[in-house]
């Protein structure tokens, strides 16, 4: 039987566990690698695989170098050809209309007013933003860092291209303005 002084100091114990218990490990197929890949993609284009959960950036004919991301749920993604027209580093967000109509509870703080949330590490966009562009109109979709680094492999965000903050900075480093983004 556990007495109140092994009782209190487990509960201590247990108290300096959480950030380690919930270390995220990245599983490795997601960490940024040189791949090869079809030499019908042009160098320095964009190709997202929204099912494999894949970004690769072609860096030469035939070979990308290929991020892990986090894609659309199901019914919120975004597909074909688009331009990086904007990049910004810490970026400012407003969740959209539309993601406030469908889950009021999550966007509350948003609702009826002007509020943008400061860029930041508690942003939902992370470290950078590419903002996405079809015929000089923004499609507010983004590739970005994020905050939610469990959410990389998975079909959970509401339309964007989420990365690791740490990758999309590497991502952001490589392609300039213009860059052609095409998801499959």
């Amino acid at each position: 039987m556990m007495n109140r002084r092994q009782f209190v100091a487990t509960g201590v114990a247990a108290a300096t566990l959480p950030a380690a218990a919930n270390a995220f490990a990245l599983d490795p197929k997601f960490a940024p690698q040189t791949v090869q890949i079809s030499t019908r993609y042009q160098t320095g284009q964009l190709l997202i695989l929204p099912k494999a959960h894949f970004l690769y950036f072609i860096t030469a004919p035939g070979e990308a170098r290929r991020y892990g991301v986090g894609v659309g749920k199901a019914g919120l993604e975004f597909t074909g050809t688009a331009t990086i027209d904007v990049k910004k580093k810490w970026p400012t967000w407003r969740p959209t209309n539309e993601m406030i109509e469908r889950e009021p509870r999550t966007y509350a703080k948003f609702k009826d007013n002007d509020y943008v949330q400061p860029g930041g590490p508690g942003n939902p966009l992370g470290a950078r933003a590419l903002y996405l562009f079809q015929n000089g109109r923004d499609t507010y979709f983004r590739i970005h860092g994020t905050t939610a680094p469990r959410s990389i492999g998975r079909s959970v965000s509401n339309g964007c291209i989420r990365m690791i903050n740490d990758h999309v900075i590497d991502l952001y480093e490589r392609v300039p303005v213009g860059t052609v983004v095409t998801v499959l």
